[in-house]
């Protein structure tokens, strides 16, 4: 799916189970919320601390999907169009760190 879609296909979601939008801020509240669920897991299944048995059967990919979701949220509702500034995004990168990482020794 195309990132375009993506917006699209969250708007029409919106406007047909959600009613409305979320405030931005209350979508801002809701994608530290969804982040932290993210952070939870790579914390305790990847990092040093230790798994809780409740948390075993939480879905990572699910988890990232959510902020995917509220970030689209928040882009569709600020008039942001994603695949504009992403690409925008990548050239800046690109600019920037053309030779950045490859002269990274700590990467070798």
């Amino acid at each position: 799916m195309k990132i375009k879609e993506l917006q699209k296909k969250v708007d029409d979601w919106i406007k047909e189970y959600g009613v409305r939008y979320f405030d931005e801020l209350t979508n801002t509240a809701i994608l530290m919320e969804e982040v932290g669920e993210v952070a939870r897991i790579m914390a305790r299944r990847y990092g040093e601390q230790s798994e809780k048995e409740s948390d075993k059967e939480k879905d990572l990919g699910e988890e990232i999907a959510d902020v995917i979701f509220v970030l689209t949220c928040i882009a569709n509702q600020t008039g942001i169009d994603l695949e504009k500034v992403i690409q925008k995004n990548f050239d800046k990168k690109t600019k920037r760190d053309a030779t950045r990482h490859l002269k990274n020794e700590k990467l070798k």
